[in-house]
C-alpha cells in the first residue's frame, strides 16, 4: 500500500442502475474517468468489480454519500451499504465523500462539451465520480469538501 500523499484512489458515483468510476492520482490531484458499471437494483457484477480493481490495484476507494443541504443522510443511504461491501470484499479503506451536487454539476459539463441531453441513453456518472474524487482531493487539502466515515 502507497502511503498517503501517493496512493492510486478509485472513486465511485453509486446508482440503482449504473455507478459511475473515476480513477484518480493523489499525488498528482488528476482523475479520469472510466467505463461506467451497470447495476440491477443498486447490485453490480461483482466479477467486474473484482476485475476493476485487479486491474488499478488501488490503494483507497471513494464512494460518494448525497446528503440533505442541512447535512443528513438522504434516503440513498444504500451507498454506505455499498461501500461498506466494497471494504468487506476487497480488504480496501473505503471513505465516504459528500457529494452533493455532483450530478447537476457533471450535467452542466456535459451540455457545455456537446451532451444532446439524453443522459440513460449517454450518461455522466464518470464525470460525477470525477467531481466525487476530486471534492475528496480538496478535503485533503483542507479546501471544502466533505469526507465522512464509513
Amino acid at each position: 500500500m502507497a502511503e498517503a500523499g501517493q496512493r492510486l484512489i478509485l472513486a465511485f458515483d453509486y446508482g440503482t442502475r449504473r455507478i459511475g468510476v473515476a480513477v484518480g492520482n493523489e499525488l498528482l490531484h488528476s482523475a479520469r474517468e472510466l467505463t461506467p458499471l451497470t447495476a440491477r437494483d443498486g447490485i453490480p457484477d461483482w466479477n467486474v468489480v473484482s476485475r476493476l480493481l485487479k486491474e488499478w490495484q488501488p490503494d483507497l476507494l471513494v464512494v460518494g454519500l448525497p446528503l440533505n443541504m442541512d447535512g443528513s443522510e438522504s434516503e440513498m443511504s444504500t451507498r454506505r451499504k455499498f461501500g461498506n461491501r466494497l471494504h468487506g470484499r476487497y480488504g480496501k479503506p473505503c471513505e465516504m465523500v459528500d457529494e452533493r451536487g455532483t450530478t447537476r454539476e457533471a450535467k452542466m459539463i456535459a451540455r457545455e462539451a456537446g451532451h444532446k441531453g439524453n443522459y440513460r441513453q449517454d450518461s455522466v456518472d464518470g464525470i460525477a465520480a470525477i467531481l466525487i474524487l476530486e471534492g475528496w482531493f480538496a478535503h485533503q487539502e483542507g479546501l471544502p469538501g466533505g469526507r465522512l466515515s464509513l
